[in-house]
């Protein structure tokens, strides 16, 4: 089992909080991995947010590679994060070299141009620095998107955290962050099948498993975007779907559950859009995904949500007030995160519910499929 830990605010905050809460709820996680990602960010990435950031980890050699191929793309460097580790912590997987959060200056030929060729642009380079560093494990990179941050490793949460020195890091501070508490569950331990996942501003981390991920791997590997590819987790699919149904078809964040956990027919009838949701339900049949899982999302426009899938065995629950929410696996998670909070308002989605809380955390709402 995993633990996932969300907070959106309206004031920057800490990593602590989220990996604080991970550890209210350890008795529900391994304690065999800490994934975070970063969005909005506060302390010196602040006046930072129209630069790409490359986060990720590489050796000495896998740096130099890294530089070398950065600038040959027309990339500067502008500013460079890397945590001052505790040298008494040892990761699982050996010692590593760097873990490091690039800013760079877009080249150029690219300062102007549309954010999707932008876009383009830093998944191509990311994919290529994958590619180039994955065979010997030298270069691992997580994310480079503007506003940003990814950061992974293996070990207990906490363990990790005070390794990363993350209780006196101020430069790490967002108003969205999410963690995830646990490495990859069906398959052998490794860095990129480390949760949350992220693509082109969409993220998500998920507490289950996918026994639909092959057809659905298959269904997205074959729409000819060079974004739907590595699939080292059977829950990485859960962040394509989202950047599908949004980003490529446009559809809006609501029929996100109604493509991954499609309505029956008697139950469409009391929906206005029914004859849409048929049509949807038809075409993207395959991305119809079988639990149990309980997903946490963000969107580009800062956008949070939980879902759960048809079979709903696995916990979920969001609580706060405007200005700061919570979606938490566990109650005792809520409380660590939100203690002040009021309870009678906390929210646990259902089969057909979907909870999400607007940007700027201002405030949340739920969905139900059943409804008009």
């Amino acid at each position: 089992m995993c633990r996932l830990s969300a907070i959106t605010a309206s004031e920057y905050f800490s990593p602590m909080e989220n990996i604080h809460a991970l550890d209210t709820m350890k008795e529900g996680h391994d304690g065999s991995g800490l994934g975070l990602v970063l969005k909005d960010l506060g302390g010196e990435f602040e006046p930072l947010k129209e630069h790409p950031i490359l986060s990720g980890i590489c050796s000495h050699a896998g740096l130099e590679v890294l530089n070398d191929y950065m600038f040959s793309r027309g990339f500067r460097e502008i500013y460079f994060w890397e945590p001052h580790v505790d040298p008494g912590f040892l990761p699982e997987t050996g010692p590593r070299d760097h873990y490091f959060a690039k800013v760079y200056s877009y080249p150029k030929e690219f300062k102007n141009a549309p954010r999707e060729e932008k876009e383009a642009l830093l998944l191509d380079v990311r994919l290529r620095l994958r590619a180039m560093g994955e065979p010997d494990e030298s270069i691992f990179v997580f994310s480079f998107y503007p506003d940003v941050i990814s950061l992974k490793e293996v070990g207990d949460p906490m363990e990790v955290a005070r390794y990363f020195r993350l209780e006196k890091e101020d430069s790490l501070k967002a108003k969205i962050i999410f963690a995830q508490g646990r490495q990859n569950t069906n398959y052998s331990i490794y860095l990129y099948a480390c949760h949350p996942f992220f693509l082109q501003g969409y993220c998500t981390m998920t507490n289950g498993e996918n026994t639909a991920f092959v057809p659905i791997r298959e269904f997205l590997s074959g729409r000819g975007f060079p974004g739907y590819t590595g699939y080292n987790s059977d829950s990485e699919v859960f962040t394509h779907i989202l950047h599908y149904t949004q980003r490529q078809l446009g559809y809006p964040l609501r029929y996100y559950k109604d493509v991954i956990t499609p309505l029956k027919e008697e139950e469409m009838e009391g929906r206005r859009d029914r004859e849409a949701l048929k049509l949807v339900k038809k075409s993207l049949r395959p991305l119809c995904i079988d639990g149990p899982n309980c997903t946490i999302g963000f969107t580009p426009d800062g956008s949070v949500f939980m879902v759960q899938d048809a079979k709903k065995l696995r916990p979920g629950v969001v609580g706060g007030y405007p200005g700061k929410y919570a979606l938490m696996s566990e109650e005792c998670g809520l409380d660590r995160a939100i203690p002040d909070r009021d309870k009678k308002m906390d929210f646990s989605p259902m089969k057909y519910d979907m909870a999400v809380v607007s940007p700027r955390a201002k405030e949340m709402k739920a969905w139900t499929q059943l409804s008009a």
